[in-house]
């Protein structure tokens, strides 16, 4: 249900800049390579200069519309195989990239086989990789970056003005994922920046030890946006209109991304007119509710799971104080500390959803049942969740590594990104909660930038942390499958293995939708929550607002945007 807030507008004040869009995040993104980031901001960013074959249209959760593909492939109009392996894709004419050369299909091809070199050979998960290739790469022995490119090769072809795949085995998500993931960029530009050029010869420059990171804060696309420039001091990324747009020039003139962590400075700054957008969660309402001249857009969910609670199951040692002393003696844990289940079912039942729903998210949401999200297929309003039970807690840790545990306790630090309200209060009533059953048990927080969260979560340096997750084809199975599998992005970070999950998971893979693999993606979950792989939470109801100036038009919901709702298509806004 969507609530529109429509707050007093002091003397309907004209905007300020009214050709520039300031958006207020709340800590730095990563990078802008659309090879190298999966963060759902980061991939936000990307969207304002790349742009891919197909999209989902705005304000829909199932409409595709052509982008750099003239015609959005189908049986029907036959640029679709009968046994939907053969997918073609005509390119459009007359686009141009930002620096006015043309769009040609090699570009597109280019762009197709560098993300799967790119991610292949550091043994990444990658949906469209798996899809098109087959390939599902071993972390600790990925494929070279060689033979990733001679299987590519095979798979994806330049046929005239078309782009053809020929995917490994069908499937009813590949359009989806490549419209999240198939970003287009220029061969020639990314050649001149030192990345790759499209040669074998050239592998390593986008793959390996000394692959180039230049894409990570330069870019070159056909959005209707250029990256002007990315001030790392100034903590701002800056996008100036690309006026030879093919869809013709966008309303506003630049857009200005800014991190600011603080939700008081966020707030005034929008109070002032000095911002347009800011990211506030339900968690901050308080503060926005009831300023003049803004408008919130409230109660949008967006199809994911969020907040969950990960379990490391072998840290890889940094050198930091993160887990103490690195041994179980009371001061710190050891590498494998949740590799123990009666640790994580332990953990699992310390946590209080209710109180979380109740201080945090003021009563708006309920205990989180299963990992998939509502209104997909195999999602649990019950059953599946983990209730607040302190003597359960306490049966389990008193058994962890053989009472050890109890006797000697823990000590170790929990990672929350800067800006954020709901992750460290999360954190908090989990650290009330365990000092509650036994005083021994502590826990810290420490507080790091947006970057750094995710670089640490993703070589495996944090304990535990709280995050979400999120697909873009609404498709449970690739819920399943990155949380789960073995080869899953999640499953990875988290150092997870069983192959009864594995084989679950393939077996739903396989089956057709219907009560075969509604059956499969239940036990699927029943698995994880039995093995306490990970915590969902709670089932917020509209976790995250879109809070902006009522200057702002042309705002509409889209639920797979990266980032949505808070984020949006830059093209469609405007200020009056």
């Amino acid at each position: 249900m969507l609530t529109v807030l429509l707050l007093p507008a002091g003397a309907f004040a004209a905007p300020k800049n009214p050709d520039t869009f300031v958006y207020l995040t709340r800590s730095d993104d990563l990078g802008i390579d659309p090879a190298r980031v999966s963060d759902s901001y980061s991939r936000h960013l990307a969207a304002a200069v790349y742009e891919t074959l197909v999209s989902i249209k705005p304000g829909t959760r199932e409409e595709f519309v052509p982008r750099l593909s003239s015609a959005v492939p189908s049986l029907q109009n036959g640029l679709v195989s009968p046994d939907g392996k053969t997918w073609r894709f005509p390119i459009r004419e007359g686009v141009r990239f930002q620096d006015g050369t043309l769009l040609s299909v090699e570009d597109a091809r280019f762009s197709i086989l560098r993300r799967f070199v790119a991610t292949g050979s550091e043994g990444l998960s990658d949906e469209l990789l798996r899809v098109v290739l087959g390939l599902d790469p071993e972390p600790e022995d990925p494929p070279s970056a060689a033979a990733i490119l001679k299987k590519a090769d095979a798979a994806v072809t330049a046929e005239g003005r078309d782009l053809v795949f020929r995917l490994a085995k069908p499937s009813s998500s590949f359009l989806a994922i490549l419209a999240a993931d198939g970003f287009i960029l220029s061969k020639a530009w990314c050649a001149a920046q030192g990345d790759w050029d499209g040669t074998p010869a050239g592998l390593p420059r986008v793959a390996g030890p000394g692959a180039s990171r230049a894409l990570m804060e330069s870019a070159q696309g056909t959005g209707a946006f250029r990256l002007e420039r990315w001030d790392r001091g100034a903590r701002q990324i800056v996008f100036a209109r690309h006026d030879g747009y093919w869809r013709g020039p966008a309303r506003l003139k630049r857009i200005i991304v800014k991190a600011v962590a603080e939700i008081s400075t966020r707030v005034l700054m929008l109070k002032n007119g000095d911002a347009d957008l800011i990211a506030a969660s339900i968690v901050e309402e308080p503060l926005v509710r009831g300023l003049p001249g803004v408008r919130i857009f409230d109660g949008l969910r967006q199809p994911h799971r969020n907040p969950l609670m990960f379990f490391n199951f072998h840290v890889e040692p940094s050198g930091d104080t993160d887990m103490g002393s690195g041994r179980l003696d009371g001061e710190g844990i050891p590498p494998d500390f949740f590799s123990d289940k009666d640790v994580r079912l332990g953990f699992a039942y310390a946590m209080d959803p209710a109180r979380y729903v109740r201080e945090v998210l003021r009563g708006r949401g309920r205990a989180a049942s299963g990992f998939i999200p509502p209104g997909l297929d195999g999602y649990s309003e019950s059953g599946l969740e983990f209730k607040h039970d302190p003597r359960r807690s306490a049966a389990h840790l008193k058994k962890a590594f053989g009472g050890k545990l109890w006797e000697k306790g823990f000590k170790f630090t929990v990672l929350v990104n800067t800006g954020s309200s709901w992750r460290p209060a999360l954190v908090d009533i989990l650290r009330r909660e365990l000092a509650a059953i036994n005083p021994k048990f502590r826990l810290d927080t420490r507080v790091v930038d947006w970057s750094t969260f995710l670089d640490r979560a993703g070589k495996r340096r944090i304990p535990l942390y709280v995050q979400g997750v999120w697909e873009p084809a609404g498709d449970p199975l690739l819920y399943a499958r990155a949380l789960l599998h073995s080869r899953g992005r999640m499953a990875l970070r988290m150092r997870y293995s069983n192959s009864e999950a594995d084989r679950l998971i393939e077996a739903a893979e396989t089956a057709p939708i219907g009560p075969e693999r509604t059956a499969l993606l239940t036990r699927i979950q029943r698995l994880a929550r039995n093995e306490a792989v990970f915590v969902p939470v709670a089932e917020p109801r509209g976790d995250v607002l879109r809070v902006q100036r009522d200057w702002v038009k042309g705002y509409r919901f889209s639920p797979y945007f990266p980032g949505a709702p808070e984020t949006s298509d830059y093209y469609e806004l405007w200020k009056e």
